[in-house]
């Protein structure tokens, strides 16, 4: 196949991701010129350190106070699926080389994850051209963090919108999950932990307090299930 026509079916497979990125990219944007970036330092940020829901939360954690070890842990805690996400396309990435491996594993997000996913799994789909859905999908994310910037030093946009594109974000990665026990246990306990936090004063953890035992509990809750469901196939057969 021609490399511009791979190309071409990189960038339409990324489209849609491109779009979504537009759109929660300028108040991103907007929340990093808040603290003090200036919209170099957002590029930079964008292009190196690739995790939207990592770049609202520093912001919004630096707003509200939150010692930067709490910040540092709060996002590494929450980007620890990348690897998961990352691990899961070894199979697709044995015939390719490994800078190329590497590049396409270090670029996954949670909607380039989906789309590369269902990429492979209709056939006729490369590391390399799941490489350039991720990079055309960075590029539109840098692009619109760095617009946000130039737009918040013109016109004067409440944080709290902005700020609630976090949130949002959150929201749609709750709602795209299967619904599973251990998926449940673990919402449910995450937002007990925050709300337990805020009653207590401790605002500033209470993310990473939250998401710590959301996942805590819903590991062993996850291997029950997964122990439940071998002990049946094996009752089945």
């Amino acid at each position: 196949m021609a490399r511009g026509e791979a190309i071409r079916q990189s960038f339409d497979a990324a489209v849609p991701i491109m779009l979504g990125y537009v759109a929660i990219g300028i108040p991103c944007g907007i929340l990093c010129a808040s603290i003090g970036l200036d919209a170099l330092q957002v590029f930079l940020l964008s292009a190196l350190f690739y995790s939207g829901a990592g770049q609202f939360m520093v912001p919004n954690m630096y707003l509200a106070g939150a010692p930067l070890a709490s910040i540092i842990a709060s996002v590494s805690l929450v980007n620890t699926r990348q690897v998961l996400y990352s691990a899961s396309f070894a199979p697709e990435c044995e015939g390719a080389s490994k800078r190329l491996s590497f590049l396409f594993a270090a670029t996954v997000t949670d909607e380039s994850y989906g789309v590369s996913i269902a990429k492979f799994k209709e056939g006729d789909w490369s590391v390399g051209r799941a490489l350039g859905v991720n990079l055309f999908s960075q590029s539109s994310w840098a692009l619109s963090n760095v617009a946000g910037v130039l737009v918040g030093g013109i016109v004067d946009i409440p944080l709290q919108i902005a700020a609630f594109a976090m949130t949002s974000i959150f929201i749609c990665l709750l709602f795209t999950q299967r619904l599973t026990s251990a998926n449940v246990v673990a919402a449910a306990s995450a937002v007990v932990g925050v709300f337990a936090c805020k009653l207590l004063g401790l605002g500033g953890a209470a993310i990473l307090v939250g998401a710590a035992l959301g996942v805590a509990v819903a590991i062993p809750v996850s291997s029950y299930a997964a122990r439940r469901h071998a002990g049946k196939g094996g009752a089945s057969s």
